[in-house]
């Protein structure tokens, strides 16, 4: 059976900073968001030796923008990580609008581990897969 990955979240107020000029959510913004989901998940679920020891690098995003997002707006980001390889992994973001549930922006980002002291990829092992499984 395949392990379940852990659904990580977080919650974000729409502020007039996210805004372009258009005074919806800043596509830019969307991007800086999935980066910032998947850091507090990895700091939230990782080791204090995993984070001394290792980080972890874009190598690809790609995104669905669906709907807009505006001032006042609840957003939720919902986080997963899906297949990985030998040193990437394919993370997941779901960006929903958290009062109508209405999906705003779909995002997979493949990550490369890389090792702190080498500045090199380093390999996934079974122990940080589980770092993010249930």
């Amino acid at each position: 059976m395949a392990p379940i990955p852990e659904i990580f979240e977080k919650n974000i107020l729409v502020k007039e900073k996210h805004l372009d000029e258009q005074n919806h959510v800043n596509n830019v913004q969307y991007v800086q968001w999935v980066q910032d989901v998947a850091k507090a998940h990895w700091e939230a679920r990782a080791s204090q030796e995993q984070n001394l020891q290792f980080f972890w690098i874009v190598v690809k995003h790609e995104i669905s923008y669906k709907q807009q997002a505006f001032l006042g707006d609840k957003i939720l980001l919902q986080t997963y990580v899906g297949e990985t390889s030998n040193v990437k992994s394919v993370r997941h973001v779901i960006i929903k609008n958290a009062e109508s549930e209405k999906v705003l922006v779909e995002a997979k980002t493949t990550w490369a581990l890389m090792d702190q002291e080498k500045k090199k990829p380093a390999r996934i092992s079974e122990d940080l897969k589980r770092v993010f499984q249930q």
